[in-house]
């Protein structure tokens, strides 16, 4: 599909390695930032102006870093968290249904924290998401804010993409273990048996790419491996990667002092979720099991 991709969020974690891939594949690249730079444009002018012109894809990756164990969970941050991802996607949803040319597909992040946590349970993009907490009440907003006006759905292909624990060395939650690990000081959290559904970043940016270039694709897309891991699993396969030990485990309460009790969720619970319809419409995992998706982090430059 070459063509001109505006992605919002570009200059983030996610955003900077989805945007290499595409130039890569000789795609045109707009950034919405509130970073200045040469082919960035900013949300203000999103909100005035619309689309750059020419724009055949849309794709929203912004949103304040949850992770981030510098910043408090304070209600604030929280509204931050919020507002960062919902309204965005919002603005760009707008932009989309004022455009006199349509883009082609508008692809929308969301999370996996919409599915409960529950041993018995097994999601896939067929399960419905519900409001629980605030992680889900999120999801729920996120995924509602992009939904189009009928005559623009029915120009612009929508695909919403629930993301689990993207793995990478320059980001996320391996930026924030890299160092205690590296140091033999990382371990599970409680007894590590918890669910952890995760994806490596190359495979993020490769489904996001396969649902730009697939017409076939449309609806959700759960961007999680297909190894059903645990956060003891993870922690094995990270030592190993590392070579270090990581016997010493961490008490649930640390993360919930360190990051506040309803943040602490996303690392001391988890869903068991696979991605199902993602390899059904023909998705191909370079790194389907997290030894294979350590190891390749380690190697990371």
């Amino acid at each position: 599909m070459a063509g001109n991709v505006l992605v919002g969020g570009g200059t983030g974690f996610v955003g900077n390695h989805l945007c290499k891939v595409l130039r890569n594949k000789g795609y045109g690249v707009n950034v919405v930032s509130r970073m200045p730079g040469p082919h960035h444009v900013s949300w203000n002018e999103i909100n005035s102006t619309g689309l750059p012109s020419g724009t055949s894809a849309v794709v929203n990756l912004a949103g304040q870093n949850v992770m981030d164990f510098r910043r408090r969970w304070t209600p604030g941050f929280k509204q931050n968290v919020f507002s960062s991802r919902v309204n965005t996607t919002s603005a760009l949803a707008r932009a989309i249904e004022n455009a006199s040319v349509k883009p082609k597909v508008f692809v929308t992040m969301s999370g996996i924290s919409g599915y409960r946590p529950d041993d018995d349970v097994e999601y896939s993009e067929d399960s419905p998401i519900e409001q629980f907490d605030f992680f889900s009440k999120l999801c729920l907003n996120w995924e509602n804010a992009a939904a189009l006006d009928p005559v623009s759905a029915s120009k612009c292909r929508t695909v919403t993409v629930r993301s689990g624990v993207v793995l990478g060395k320059h980001g996320g939650m391996i930026k924030q273990l890299y160092l205690p690990f590296f140091l033999g000081l990382g371990g599970p959290v409680g007894d590590g048996s918890q669910y952890m559904p995760w994806i490596h970043i190359h495979d993020l940016a490769g489904l996001i790419t396969f649902a730009l270039e697939s017409e076939h694709v449309r609806g959700v897309l759960n961007a999680v491996a297909p190894q059903v891991t645990t956060n003891g699993d993870f922690t094995r396969a990270f030592a190993r990667a590392l070579k270090r030990p990581a016997v010493i485990p961490v008490p649930a309460f640390v993360f919930n002092l360190v990051l506040g009790a309803e943040r602490a969720k996303m690392v001391t619970a988890g869903p068991k979720v696979l991605p199902k319809r993602a390899r059904a419409l023909g998705y191909e995992f370079s790194y389907p099991t997290v030894e294979a998706a350590c190891e390749a982090v380690v190697k990371e430059a």
